[in-house]
């Protein structure tokens, strides 16, 4: 016991369990896989999923494709697209792309989305399209 009164006891802060910074730190890792994409045409996400039942269930890595949020137009240039979801994000009515000039500026493109995104910028265009597909349902209180 002589160890346990030379320490100091206090008590446990409260995890944060905050709907909008998770929504934040998921767009932002997102984005970050779109870079990856981007410098590697092979790169995949790697995943971790639990199967079987009982007492044959365990943990096992999953690879899950990433698909590009950026194609060419008919002209030539480049158009980046952000998703919430499976949706893309409207930034203005009507208009979910971001023209770009070249693909040589997507990198620097992806770069100011993820601080907009960390930044809380893209917080009110995340809530205006709705709730991701895939998103928990709300429970009926009993």
């Amino acid at each position: 016991m002589p160890i346990l009164k030379n320490l100091t006891f206090t008590s446990v802060p409260a995890r944060s369990h905050d709907p909008v910074a998770n929504r934040r730190a998921k767009l932002a890792e997102r984005l970050e896989e779109q870079k990856k994409l981007l410098a590697n045409a092979s790169y995949v996400r790697t995943v971790q999923r639990w199967t079987g039942k009982g007492d044959e269930r365990r943990q096992v890595e999953k690879q899950q494709r990433v698909r590009p949020w950026w194609r060419a137009d008919a002209a030539g240039n480049i158009v980046m697209s952000v998703y919430y979801g499976t949706k893309p994000i409207e930034f203005e009515r009507g208009k979910a792309g971001i023209a770009v000039a070249s693909r040589e500026k997507l990198p620097a493109l992806i770069d100011a989305l993820i601080g907009a995104a960390k930044a809380g910028e893209l917080d009110g265009l995340m809530a205006a399209s709705g709730k991701p597909v895939g998103a928990p349902k709300a429970r009926k209180a009993a």
